[in-house]
């Protein structure tokens, strides 16, 4: 018993320790992991961001978010540590010293002489000591992984059980493809509106152009009409049908999004444009892209449609991903189209051919075009000037050029110098 209770001292220390440690460590844990991720994240931009650091001589000040972030972590790297180095120290301390006492309760009992049964019961307990302070020391890092998948459970778990937009209990179907807002307004924090009482008709099949300066509220309009938002007051109608009475299924289903910077996913061409229809056939996928002006794009790749994008496939450039983006959306077939500065990322060659694709895509369809590039827009049916979140004009190209109002200005931003 003496020899069980010597080398039960690892069991005794390990209590210690986990007692010592407790909720506090759960937290400084926590701290840790979170610092560590900022961190790495910050690693990641910073490093991806290098070159247009270098490009505007700003690498003394880009790399002062990245310090912050190797401050923090070191904060709770720290931090941890202290907080561990008295248990870790004691629990080292015993699972090292443990022999110490098996010896002493060696000479203890070979004081009147050794016995077989006595050094059966040594080489057990030599044994089984270290197979003790091995399991306990995996249960530890155990219990610190577990602190760390908890975590990042937690965060998940914030995500998935955020109250989800609500549901009517009778959805309603559009009549048709038209487009109505009243009166609404937006505001993302609660407090400062980006949309101020902003109302417009958009008749079924007309091209509607969204203009104004940076920050007008125009994406954020474009948000609210496929619901990625729900309006503080007033109302968004598509066919009639309040867009918060509409199934959700219905909804994606009737609009069509072409952002900015259009998501490509790590699969094959084919697979990318099929995202818009699942069931569509390999030559439905083919009609689309053709009808997207994308032939050179497939056409100078070996696999064709085939070839796979992203990590050990090809990169395509940014008018490239928008004309993969507009044959998507040509597959999906959805009377509503909204195009969020699709021709951002275009050479004039690529911007060519996307008003191409533009044309073919606004076929018999409601299109609503964000822009910044007044020359993609001139042929709209009807073009409305948004700034600070309120519409300021609204008419189609020469009708805004003769009243000389914010359109006129943009216009001769744009354009004054090329002309002359």
């Amino acid at each position: 018993w003496v020899l069980s209770a010597a080398s039960a001292l690892v069991v005794l220390a390990f209590l210690i320790m986990a007692t010592m440690t407790g909720k506090r460590m759960a937290e400084k844990m926590r701290q840790y992991g979170n610092a560590l991720a900022a961190m790495s994240n910050e690693a990641v931009e910073y490093v991806r961001g290098i070159p247009v650091v270098k490009t505007f001589g700003q690498s003394v000040f880009s790399f002062r978010k990245f310090k912050r972030a190797i401050d923090e972590y070191e904060k709770w790297v720290v931090s941890y540590t202290k907080q561990l180095r008295v248990p870790m120290m004691f629990y080292t301390a015993a699972i090292n010293g443990v022999f110490a006492f098996l010896i002493a309760g060696a000479l203890w009992f070979t004081s009147g002489g050794v016995t077989n049964e006595f050094l059966l019961n040594l080489v057990f307990y030599i044994v089984i000591t270290p197979v003790i302070s091995l399991t306990l020391t995996k249960i530890m890092y155990m219990s610190e992984n577990k602190m760390i998948v908890e975590d990042a459970l937690g965060r998940i778990d914030s995500v998935l059980n955020s109250a989800p937009m609500g549901v009517s209990d009778t959805p309603v179907s559009p009549a048709d493809s038209s487009v109505e807002l009243d009166d609404v307004h937006f505001s993302y924090d609660g407090k400062n509106e980006v949309i101020k009482g902003v109302s417009m008709k958009i008749g079924v099949g007309q091209t509607v152009a969204l203009v104004g300066p940076s920050g007008g509220g125009k994406s954020t309009l474009a948000s609210l009409i496929t619901r990625f938002f729900d309006v503080n007051s007033g109302s968004v109608k598509i066919g009639g049908a309040d867009v918060r009475n509409i199934a959700k299924d219905e909804l994606m289903n009737t609009v069509s999004f072409v952002f900015q910077n259009s998501r490509l996913i790590k699969a094959s061409i084919l697979d990318n444009v099929r995202m818009g229809r699942p069931d569509a056939t390999k030559e439905e996928v083919m009609a689309a892209l053709e009808a997207a002006q994308c032939g050179d794009i497939i056409g100078k790749f070996p696999d064709g449609v085939d070839t796979m994008i992203g990590t050990k496939g090809v990169y395509l450039s940014g008018g490239e991903g928008q004309r993969i983006a507009i044959a998507r959306a040509i597959l999906k077939n959805s009377p509503v189209i909204i195009l969020d500065e699709a021709t951002a990322f275009a050479d004039p060659d690529n911007e060519a051919r996307i008003q191409a694709a533009f044309a073919e895509l606004a076929k018999g369809r409601t299109v609503i075009m964000i822009a910044h590039r007044l020359s993609t827009i001139r042929d709209a049916d009807m073009i409305i000037v948004m700034k600070d979140g309120q519409v300021m004009e609204s008419g189609n190209h020469d009708q805004l050029l003769e009243k000389k109002g914010v359109y006129y200005g943009l216009y001769q931003n744009q354009f004054a110098g090329i002309e002359t």
